[in-house]
């Protein structure tokens, strides 16, 4: 295909993701406040962890009241829209995925096939893990955070203030469990190994904790262990796949690899007349 067919086979996959992200959008903005086929509605979803907490710690309009406050006349609209467009991107994600993969097999042999769909799986598979995890830890959070000085004040949460707390921290998990498959694929192409990364350990823990204390947006200490945590194992699985890799290539190896860079490699290649004692070259 010339640049130009190229340029025109981007616009037209571009357009259908574009559509399926409008798909899912409307959906997400019928789904906020409708039960769809038993599946209770978005935003009864959302707000289930700042329901679950105690009447005490929040201020409604009543005892039992458990809604969010909003403050302008077009902050429930654009709440839903947010909402909305979040959720589409994430109900669409099979449509622009897949628009997005006919336009890059093409140009792809069959194992870089099969190393691309074992790729995306696994990421996709993590992201979501890591934003299940976020949804379920963010009510920890907020009870913490509502309750340590519920005594003295309630706190009236606004819309916009609960689904950023909320996304961005579902963001934050996804993201972070992204990192093992990243120093899986540094590993498969030769940049560390399973030795360095050991040698690394401690070093790695803490900096996973340093970097649940510094990217979870609540700011509170559950959220941050959790994350810290989580990242930790997963990291420490990462390093057992490269474990395995690194014994699975050692196997198939001479170990021309751990040599110093102005050490040449021995001849252990039985055919060569030099790899056998007293040979001389021709």
């Amino acid at each position: 295909m010339s640049v130009l067919d190229h340029l025109l086979e981007l616009r037209r996959r571009l357009a259908w993701a574009l559509v399926a992200v409008a798909v899912g959008t409307i959906a997400g903005f019928v789904w906020y406040e409708n039960r769809i086929a038993g599946v209770p509605s978005l935003g009864s979803l959302l707000i289930e962890p700042y329901c679950s907490l105690p009447s005490t710690a929040r201020s409604g309009l009543n005892g039992t009241d458990c809604r969010l406050l909003a403050t302008g006349p077009f902050d429930q609209f654009l709440l839903r829209v947010k909402v909305a467009l979040t959720a589409g991107v994430v109900l669409s994600a099979p449509g622009w995925l897949g628009q997005l993969w006919m336009f890059v097999t093409p140009g792809l042999r069959r194992p870089e096939r099969r190393g691309a769909a074992a790729f995306i799986g696994a990421a996709s598979a993590l992201f979501a893990g890591g934003a299940v995890l976020a949804f379920l830890v963010v009510g920890q959070a907020l009870g913490f955070l509502l309750t340590i000085g519920n005594s003295v004040q309630a706190t009236a949460l606004r819309g916009e203030e609960y689904y950023s707390l909320v996304l961005s921290l579902m963001v934050v998990f996804g993201v972070a469990f992204l990192t093992p498959l990243v120093v899986i694929m540094l590993n498969r192409v030769g940049a560390v190994s399973y030795r360095r990364l050991a040698r690394w350990r401690r070093g790695i823990i803490f900096g996973a904790f340093l970097f649940a204390g510094v990217a979870t947006p609540g700011g509170d200490p559950i959220s941050m262990a959790v994350l810290g945590a989580a990242l930790s194992v997963l990291l420490e699985a990462a390093m057992q796949v490269c474990r395995l890799h690194d014994r699975r290539r050692a196997r198939r190896d001479p170990g021309w690899e751990d040599l110093d860079d102005d050490t040449p490699s021995p001849l252990t290649d039985p055919a060569s007349p030099l790899a056998t004692e007293g040979g001389t070259s021709c």
